[in-house]
């Protein structure tokens, strides 16, 4: 009995290991599985939901005909998707779902770099590669090395638009509006300004703030008139940026707007209205762009949803295909695998552009500049590195 009893008791501390151990490995994809589970999380509801929901309609597409090719090597891809509401604590919470529970080998999302930020750490640490559309903050891929994205960067973003700011509008004096509570918005500002200053630009100092989620932004924008600026660089979401459009009109501001890819929405025409004309923003894509893979895109796109996509969109689709392009070359279908054949991903011919991903798993691009028009975003120019 008490050598039964020993072996038991051995047994059951070999599995408690083993269960210990297997709770931070990657889930595999085996020869008997019948499909390829990838998971998405993203804003489908709360303030920023036409990020997660034109996101999830380019991941879709982008599946969809991957699936009626004959879905990677002969198995089905299934995507399974989950709302965080906008909210950081929710995305942390849904991406450990999407692993633990659902056994998904990989992840795309956020948008949003704070909820990026949240949710990268526990793909990290559960070893999944995890790509984000278009997460800017550079923090997010120096979480790990499974960590990637398929868009460009705020240390990028930033100066590209303080050089089209300096060179191509002329501007001499700028004020910088900030959301305090967003990772994106405090790395676009800093970047940004920082460029400005080297070229020769002035920077209304103290740079003026607010925070997520406020309506009035009269006394920022009375103090910002003060100054009497040739421009306003606003780096945040479409539904502030509107709103400050609007107020800064109704106070008679007549100084330009900029910004940087989070007026990338619809949304910003239906609050910004007649306000948002004549905005300048560094963005993903142009819906103008000649550029092959760009225009099938739109095209499939259109034929789908009946609508202009927008770039939010694209890099959805561009994140979705990237993925699975390293899933088709990866030699196994484990985490590892696909992990590996992301970081070689190469001059791939995304609906965005060109894309490369360099050594920090970051993509380089280059950054298309729009200007709002009449509801309309119209190309203006492509800049690169300098």
């Amino acid at each position: 009995m008490l050598r039964f009893t020993s072996l038991s008791l051995l047994a059951m501390a070999l599995v408690a290991a083993s269960c210990t151990k297997n709770a931070s490995e990657a889930p595999t994809t085996t020869a008997d599985d019948k499909e390829i589970r990838i998971g998405e999380y993203g804003s489908m509801t709360g303030g920023e939901a036409t990020f997660g929901v034109s996101t999830d309609k380019g991941v879709r597409l982008a599946i969809e005909a991957k699936n009626a090719a004959g879905g990677i090597k002969g198995k089905k891809v299934v995507l399974i998707a989950e709302d965080n509401q906008g909210k950081p604590e929710e995305a942390a919470a849904v991406v450990k779902k999407l692993i633990t529970q659902d056994k998904v080998i990989a992840l795309l999302g956020e948008v949003a770099s704070t909820r990026s930020l949240a949710a990268a750490p526990i793909a990290q640490q559960y070893k999944i590669p995890m790509v984000s559309p278009s997460s800017t903050n550079p923090k997010v891929t120096q979480v790990g090395d499974y960590i990637f994205r398929v868009c460009f960067i705020d240390p990028f973003q930033g100066p590209v638009m303080a050089r089209f700011a300096w060179d191509k509008l002329k501007l001499k004096k700028v004020a910088v509006l900030k959301d305090l509570k967003s990772d994106y918005s405090l790395g676009l500002a800093e970047f940004f300004s920082k460029k400005f200053k080297e070229l020769g630009g002035q920077i209304v100092e103290p740079e003026y703030t607010f925070q997520t989620g406020e309506s009035d932004f009269k006394g920022q924008l009375t103090r910002i008139r003060a100054a009497n600026p040739d421009a306003i660089f606003i780096p945040a979401y479409y539904t502030e940026v509107g709103l400050i459009a609007r107020q800064a009109r109704q106070l008679g501001l007549k100084a330009i707007l900029l910004g940087g890819d989070g007026l990338d929405s619809p949304k910003l025409f239906e609050i910004g209205q007649e306000a948002v004309n004549g905005t300048y923003f560094s963005n993903h894509y142009s819906s103008e762009s000649p550029m092959p893979a760009t225009q099938e895109f739109i095209k499939r796109y259109k034929e789908k949803y009946h609508e202009v996509p927008d770039g939010i969109a694209a890099s959805g689709y561009d994140a979705a295909r990237i993925l699975m392009n390293a899933m088709e070359k990866a030699p196994q279908l484990t985490s590892a695998a696909i992990r590996e054949e992301l970081a070689h991903t190469k001059d791939f011919a995304g609906a965005t552009g060109k894309i490369t991903i360099n050594s920090e798993r970051n993509a380089d691009k280059d950054a298309f500049i729009v200007k709002v028009e009449n509801n309309t975003l119209k190309f203006v120019t492509l800049l690169g590195p300098q």
